[in-house]
């Protein structure tokens, strides 16, 4: 039998309780459903990364080729790479 759902006065108190229960005791995620939230955008952080002149230009050049801004490539390669690391075995 799953626990009662609590109330939360605010985002700040649900998550500060959350962040110390485990949810597999107030939600069967067996019975959950998968959802799609096509209009949800990631948020995003500007950075600031130092690189080599030769490679950017390289970049760019790749990214031209594939008629796409050399940022969202570099976001690509970097998103290719990441889940190549975390996979490995």
């Amino acid at each position: 039998m799953k626990k009662k759902m609590p109330e939360f006065k605010n985002e700040d108190v649900e998550r500060e309780f959350w962040a110390t229960h485990d949810s597999t005791g107030y939600i069967d995620w067996k019975r959950a459903e998968k959802v799609l939230l096509p209009k949800l955008k990631p948020s995003v952080k500007t950075i600031s990364l130092r690189l080599p002149e030769s490679m950017i230009d390289e970049l760019k050049l790749l990214a031209n080729k594939k008629d796409v801004p050399y940022q969202s490539l570099l976001k690509v390669f970097l998103a290719e790479r990441i889940d190549k690391e975390l996979n490995a075995s």
